[in-house]
């Protein structure tokens, strides 16, 4: 039966090769399958990936427009991966509480710590959360051009790997189980999943302030979906805790997400607010 999971997988993963808006998935072959249930009251941790690796190894991409046209960073002193990482991962948190999911965002803040296992690192805080019985997730965007692979879920190896897993497999592609020899997250029990790469008509839709907030909504939209799947919950129409549609929000900018409320489900967890700087906010060039 997991043999035919497994090349049932990596046909669809040779399929599907693309996406309008987060761009081409992993080529990967898909060497895993997700069969652990999880309860539909498991609490989901949301992280930005390399949010406390800014300055040293590890910081995340700058993106194509930044590396290959000299555009401005989004935020200065952070990788244009991590403001989008930041941005999406709060997206997630604020749909998916809004659906009642039992979800949460953390942010160590600190840009930069040097031991991966200080107490305040996404990994630590993330191996405890799974240690727990809940479900981590880092949101990373992958590195444009060649050094990318493109959008897929890492999944966790330290722990069975869930249906939850399988579910946002199978919505933006997988990476193999030991991608990199395993990497320091998925050895921690926590999932990463890889938007796309930063480059191209993703990067644009995010970048452009007319499509920012479409873009950022859409796919948070996906990621919840996939976890609600993976839950076993049917998927619900309400995208936004506020009752807006998605025209009305559409028009208020990145900040709008920062100065939202993360509602009172979030105790015990630092929402970050991101701030555009000044001059920030044209279509990239």
């Amino acid at each position: 039966m997991a043999a035919a999971l497994l090349a049932g997988s990596a046909r669809a993963q040779t399929q599907a090769t693309a996406d309008p808006l987060t761009g081409p998935r992993s080529p990967m072959t898909k060497d895993w399958v997700g069969s652990r249930p999880v309860a539909a009251s498991t609490e989901i941790l949301v992280m930005a990936g390399h949010a406390d690796s800014q300055g040293i190894g590890g910081a995340g991409t700058g993106g194509a427009a930044v590396a290959l046209r000299g555009a401005r960073p989004m935020q200065i002193g952070i990788t244009d991966e991590l403001y989008w990482n930041l941005a999406t991962a709060q997206e997630v948190v604020r749909q998916g509480q809004a659906r009642g999911l039992a979800i949460r965002f953390y942010d160590p803040i600190q840009r930069t710590i040097a031991n991966p296992n200080d107490p305040r690192t996404t990994w630590s805080v993330g191996k405890a959360h799974v240690a727990q019985g809940g479900y981590a997730l880092e949101i990373h965007y992958d590195a444009y051009g060649r050094d990318g692979v493109g959008s897929g879920l890492i999944p966790p190896i330290s722990q069975p790997i869930s249906q939850i897993d399988e579910s946002l497999a199978a919505e933006f592609g997988a990476y193999p189980k030991l991608f990199r020899d395993g990497l320091g997250a998925p050895k921690r029990g926590i999932a990463i999943l890889e938007i796309g790469k930063l480059e191209g008509s993703l990067e644009n839709s995010l970048r452009n302030p007319q499509s920012r907030q479409a873009a950022l909504e859409a796919i948070a939209k996906r990621i919840v979906d996939a976890m609600e799947a993976g839950l076993n919950r049917p998927a619900s129409p309400t995208l936004n805790a506020l009752g807006t549609s998605k025209a009305d929000i559409s028009s208020t900018g990145v900040s709008s997400i920062g100065e939202q409320s993360m509602g009172a489900k979030t105790t015990g967890f630092t929402t970050f607010v991101l701030i555009p700087p000044p001059g920030v906010g044209s279509s990239a060039p």
